[in-house]
């Protein structure tokens, strides 16, 4: 996401491009303080409580906060080479996913701020260009961050193309809440591919270490190889080389058997720590919370609270 963290297009080595809807609620910014039942109604990472928090997670390596809504105005060029990065996972104008929220977009609702860049969108993608975009495309996307429809939009792009990828192949491995969660960090950083940094390659590493429960295999043992292979691709793959998302996250919940994923969570993402007391309400779009004050991805001056 930035120099200091990890920049957010080192995390990224591909785009994926299908869709459809998945709608949670935000807790806050570095703790949330959302008031919910001891133990949700259902288990898996698709329970509504636990999807939203696997976006805090997320957006608390993505982002440095756990307000991943307040991430659908995000948009700038990281100098990735895949043009502009934007929204609440990353989207990305040469990589086809950011034309798919906009295509999205622009078939809920025709008028729209961004419905004009659809032209320039197709002709840029797979390229770093800015053409025909620039600063009046940057206006339109963060003008548009307010619109629901947008939103949604946003949403529906991401819940196909990393969450419900991920959470189908994490139960189809026997996979609980927690290791269905790091296939979809996984995914959300390396892209679903199986190129050498990709998923597909880190999921078959760690299988040829470790049986996953599917195939009679210790959860633990599973997921900590494939944690292994994860670090190893996110040392190739990166020039910071900065594993902190699974030594003092993943690895965290992990070593303390919260297979379940539940709350309290207590983690540190690049130095900063966050927390995570109750299970979210799924209701609750803007929950009191206490956090550090919200910065930009990209700001050098940051301090861990």
């Amino acid at each position: 996401m930035r120099d200091d963290r990890p920049a957010r297009g080192n995390l990224r080595t591909a785009r994926r491009n299908l869709r459809r809807n998945l709608r949670i609620a935000c807790a806050g910014l570095a703790v949330a303080l959302t008031v919910g039942a001891t133990t949700p109604p259902e288990t898996g990472l698709d329970c509504p409580r636990a999807k939203e928090v696997a976006m805090e997670l997320v957006a608390s390596a993505e982002n440095s906060t756990l307000d991943w809504r307040s991430q659908y105005q995000y948009i700038e060029d990281i100098g990735d080479g895949q043009g502009y990065t934007g929204g609440i996972i990353g989207f990305c104008s040469g990589t086809g996913d950011m034309l798919e929220v906009v295509t999205l977009y622009t078939r809920h609702k025709p008028a729209n701020p961004l419905a004009a860049f659809l032209p320039a969108l197709r002709k840029v993608n797979g390229t770093s260009s800015h053409a025909g975009l620039g600063d009046p495309f940057v206006k339109a996307w963060k003008a548009a961050a307010a619109d629901e429809a947008f939103q949604a939009a946003q949403e529906e792009e991401r819940d196909h193309v990393y969450f419900g990828p991920s959470v189908r192949r994490a139960k189809e491995d026997g996979l609980r809440t927690l290791g269905q969660f790091v296939y979809f960090d996984a995914i959300v950083m390396h892209g679903g591919g199986d190129d050498r940094n990709g998923f597909g390659f880190i999921r078959k590493s760690a299988m040829a270490r470790a049986k996953p429960p599917a195939l009679g295999g210790d959860e633990a043992a599973y997921l900590n190889a494939f944690l292994d292979a994860r670090k190893a691709a996110i040392k190739r793959a990166t020039v910071h080389g900065n594993t902190s998302r699974v030594d003092t996250e993943q690895r965290v919940f992990l070593n303390e058997r919260n297979f379940d994923l539940e709350p309290p969570l207590r983690w540190k993402t690049y130095g900063d720590p966050y927390e995570i007391r109750t299970w979210p309400s799924p209701e609750a779009h803007s929950p009191e919370s206490h956090s550090p004050e919200s910065h930009s991805p990209e700001d050098p001056h940051h301090q861990p609270a």
